[in-house]
């Protein structure tokens, strides 16, 4: 008898019985499937409910295999209760519900197949990551869960770092040559006393708490920081030096990991929510960045320069002008881009989110290896390290798409979102979420976003960085190229500063098929758009399709193609 049906019956027989009732409709039976996954699924994961948002718990979820093993038996089930509901008899609503839950936990059960837990870490992420917080902490309560977290720090790094091991022992590991530096992203956090950056939430804490209650809450703190979690860190230290760096595979495509060839397929399909092979995605790929090459192109014709593209390139890299001199300038310049846009989000949404976020600069801690900046809910993260690896002509196209109208409003908007069920408003499709951060750079062509050839070329060479993105993880991942030519493909079609070029390939290298989402879900939107300027004509307003766009939340593209042709047909009707 297969484990998976033992185990399934197991569960179902130690489950209680209100959680999988049965419901006299299709509406209600699938709602309370997916109410009760929720319920499940908050408490695998160490979350609690906080209004609309969810936050962490005093603890960080468990790890070990047979976790995993567990989680797989039971999203399973969800899926075979939910395939035994006639989809015909569903709510269009609920046929949304129910397109978005197959589609997240397929994903999930296939990543336990591949035992991806086994390796928790890549160029651009990582477990330890998520130990500090980097939203605000606002109560006592949220003060006393982050002294759990802390205290638990020990046992969830000893199972990530047992994962690890099983890891290395099948090959199962990111390419060495895109984790190196990674080590400094433990080191800052093994010191002990207030200079560890987990620390730094004590430092100032809310007025709303009483000062007695701060400085007992403080001392836990930074006992727990000595105590548990600093050491915690010095021990993953020595084990990813000593053990795990110089085990990790030499290899740079998923292709030579075990079973390769279907786990990118698999990741593919996670990141896009596409079927498309990879040698369909190259294509598109080349023929993008031939597009906006001859785009690019145009563009610096404008400013009267004189020389070849490389020249303009050098020129670009090299001149002062293009270049913060300091931290606050470069933040302050992202600020004045969002207050600018917030000028127009008249123009673009009929409706407008309640939540607000802030500009913050990527942590000293991590920022030598991240991204150039990156959105959430609470702050949109902007990283000043190396100012002359960030100029500020690409700022304009980055606060676009990571803060205001992209990623941090979007959030909002997804929050706010009415009549959704919990797992809807916290649900993220890479696809859809990064398809529009690329779609509001461009959409800040229609806005005067863009105020100077260079700002506009700044754009396009983002949006070639993108379609370029296509070309470099098909080619790394299914068609043999080396990290080399990677870097020189993407150095040679954009404006990127070689840091940030060499910390991209590694990203593509060690996170397959997340780079595609990007590009492949703006197309998508933009040919959503085209469609519907065509058919509405003049009865085309872009701010009720951009609320139906966002409203909708995270979503495969398929579903959101299928939702957006039927808000065309009703715009027609009007």
């Amino acid at each position: 008898m297969r484990f998976e049906y033992v185990a399934a019956t197991v569960l179902l027989a130690l489950a209680p019985a209100t959680a999988w009732a049965q419901p006299s409709s299709a509406d209600a039976q699938l709602k309370a499937i997916y109410d009760a996954e929720w319920k499940w699924r908050q408490k695998e994961f160490a979350q609690i409910t906080d209004g609309l948002r969810s936050k962490p718990t005093d603890h960080f979820p468990a790890v070990a295999p047979a976790d995993w093993a567990r989680r797989r038996t039971y999203w399973s089930t969800v899926l075979d209760r939910i395939a035994r509901i006639p989809a015909t008899q569903l709510s269009p609503e609920e046929r949304l519900n129910v397109a978005v839950l197959k589609e997240s936990l397929r994903a999930e059960v296939a990543n336990i197949d591949f035992r991806t837990y086994e390796a928790p870490l890549n160029s651009d992420s990582y477990f330890w990551g998520e130990v500090k917080p980097y939203a605000p902490l606002e109560t006592a309560d949220d003060y006393r869960r982050y002294i759990g977290r802390l205290k638990d720090v020990p046992r969830w790094f000893d199972q990530n770092i047992a994962n690890m091991r099983a890891g290395l022992k099948r090959g199962f590991t990111p390419p060495r040559v895109s984790l190196a530096g990674r080590d400094a992203t433990i080191a800052a956090f093994t010191t002990a006393g207030a200079d560890n950056p987990l620390a730094e939430p004590f430092k100032t804490m809310p007025a709303s708490i009483p000062a007695s209650q701060q400085a007992s809450l403080r001392a836990e703190g930074l006992d727990a920081v000595d105590t548990a979690a600093a050491p915690a860190y010095a021990k993953l230290l020595v084990f990813y030096r000593g053990t795990y760096l110089p085990g990790t595979r030499t290899t740079v495509s998923a292709a030579a990991l075990p079973d390769g060839e279907s786990f990118y397929k698999s990741q593919i399909r996670e990141y896009t929510t596409l079927e498309l092979t990879p040698e369909a995605i190259h294509q598109i790929g080349l023929k993008e960045v031939s597009r906006i090459d001859a785009d690019m192109k145009a563009t610096i014709a404008t400013t009267g320069f004189k020389g070849s593209f490389a020249d303009f390139l050098a020129f670009l890299r090299s001149d002062p002008q293009f270049y913060a001199r300091t931290p606050d300038e470069l933040l302050g310049f992202s600020a004045y881009v969002a207050k600018r846009m917030d000028g127009r989000l008249k123009d673009v949404f009929t409706t407008l989110p309640r939540y607000r976020f802030t500009i913050q600069p990527v942590p000293d801690a991590i920022a030598p290896v991240y991204t150039s900046g990156r959105g959430g809910l609470s702050a949109c993260l902007m990283n000043t390290y190396d100012l002359k690896s960030r100029p500020l002509y690409n700022i304009v196209a980055l606060t676009l798409h990571e803060c205001v109208p992209g990623h941090s409003h979007q959030a909002a908007m997804a929050l706010e979102a009415p009549s959704r069920p919990a797992f809807r408003r916290q649900t993220y499709f890479s696809g859809y979420g990064e398809g529009w951060g690329l779609y509001s750079e461009w959409l800040g062509t229609k806005l005067g976003m863009y105020r100077t050839p260079y700002e506009e070329f700044g754009r396009e060479t983002f949006e070639m960085w993108r379609a370029a993105r296509l070309v470099i993880d098909t080619g790394i991942h299914a068609m043999g190229w080396s990290r080399e030519q990677a870097i020189d493909y993407l150095a040679g079609h954009t404006a990127l500063a070689k840091l940030d070029v060499e910390i991209e390939v590694d990203r593509y290298i060690s996170w397959p098929g997340q780079a595609l989402s990007y590009k492949l879900g703006e197309m998508k939107m933009r040919e959503l758009r085209a469609k519907a300027e065509a058919e509405l004509g003049d009865h085309f307003d872009q701010r009720r399709f951009h609320d139906a766009l966002l409203n909708m939340g995270s979503v495969p593209l398929p579903a959101m193609e299928a939702e957006m042709i039927k808000w065309i047909a009703v715009e027609k009707s009007r």
